[in-house]
């Protein structure tokens, strides 16, 4: 009887271990890169900038990793980054502050990432993502992301910035 006892905890022991391995499994990234256009022009303070759609390709991706959209159980935002493309001459001089919301017609707008001092002088900046659960957004056909940025000085002429990303999806294995 006692044999039995010390089997169940060394038992649940492997479990467990086994699960985080086929966690790992059955784990994989969605990346992802849009380019956003930001229109000169705007004055110092708080600019909204024009939503942007973005087709999710979700469904192909699931595919390739073995899954599909119902097998997924959680998608959450590792990294953003926003690169200056154009003018090549631009960096991030001009905003103090940035945060991104993600949304789709039939969800809530949730944020996403942001960066509250916007360092000077570069032309790549990472910003924090939030711990948001983000699988009914990427199960989607396309989500909108949805920018407010505090500008730091006025931007005399348009800027186009790379959004990179990438969601880490972790789906059931059946």
């Amino acid at each position: 009887m006692k044999k039995v006892l010390l089997l169940f905890p060394l038992a649940f022991l492997l479990l467990a271990m086994g699960c985080e391995k086929i966690d790992d499994l059955l784990t994989f990234n969605i990346e992802d890169s849009q380019n956003i256009k930001v229109s000169g022009g705007f004055p110092i303070g708080l600019v909204p900038v024009t939503p942007l759609t973005v087709p999710t390709k979700s469904e192909e991706k699931f595919s390739t990793e073995g899954t599909n959209a119902n097998l997924v159980k959680k998608v959450m935002l590792t990294q953003l980054t926003l690169t200056v493309t154009d003018p090549s001459s631009q960096n991030f001089d001009f905003l103090k502050l940035i945060k991104i919301y993600i949304s789709t017609d039939s969800n809530d707008k949730v944020l996403l990432a942001s960066l509250d001092n916007v360092p000077l002088g570069v032309k790549t900046i990472s910003l924090e993502p939030t711990k948001a659960v983000l699988d009914k957004y990427i199960k989607a056909k396309s989500y909108t992301l949805t920018t407010e940025a505090e500008i730091r000085k006025p931007i005399s002429s348009d800027i186009t910035l790379r959004c990179d990303t990438r969601f880490k999806v972790t789906a059931d294995p059946l």
